[in-house]
């Protein structure tokens, strides 16, 4: 039996107006709510999308409340989709691999613990590609897990528009656990 997940989205903040209530991933609720200012995740981990069909900035939210958007990290209260992240059984074990250049070439760097300086960690500036070997992981376009979010899921990743982002700018990076 798969775990469940539940997440309430409200239109105003602190937990106010219309609310949309969801336990399985939605491709557009925009038609229930006009915006979404605060967020109570009761349940699972969540992506959230700016625009309908997973499309759009990406915020990854787990277990508790975000009173308004900027809890989340959010650049305005624009939400249209979402999805319960599902975490294989593999374990607690993450393993990420990041290269300098596209298509796995360059220098390569490994990581299996969270990283809030890619630039310090593995003195690189940019990362062209990647590959998830064990876990799932949040990719962040600024330092100490800040700017937009990338969630990855087992995989390979040729070029960052592979995982939702037009420039390789990623500086931080942390896996989630259940």
């Amino acid at each position: 039996m798969s775990k469940m997940g539940r997440i309430i989205l409200y239109e105003d903040k602190n937990f106010q107006g219309r609310r949309y209530e969801c336990d399985s991933e939605c491709s557009d609720f925009h038609a229930y709510l006009s915006r979404c200012n605060s967020i109570r995740v009761e349940s699972g981990c969540w992506v959230l999308y700016e625009r309908p069909n997973y499309t759009g900035y990406q915020y990854v939210l787990t277990r508790g409340e975000y009173p308004e958007y900027q809890r989340w990290m959010g650049l305005n209260d624009r939400l249209s989709s979402c999805k319960m992240v599902h975490f294989q059984s593999s374990g607690s074990q993450s393993k990420i691999q990041l290269y300098d250049k596209a298509d796995f070439g360059g220098q390569v760097f490994e990581a299996m613990d969270d990283c809030p300086s890619v630039l310090e960690r593995f003195c690189a500036r940019e990362i062209h590609s990647c590959k998830v070997l064990e876990g799932v992981w949040v990719l962040y376009e600024h330092s100490n897990y800040r700017g937009r979010q990338y969630l990855l899921e087992k995989g390979e990743y040729r070029k960052p528009v592979d995982w939702g982002a037009v420039s390789p700018t990623v500086q931080s990076l942390r896996h989630l656990s259940e």
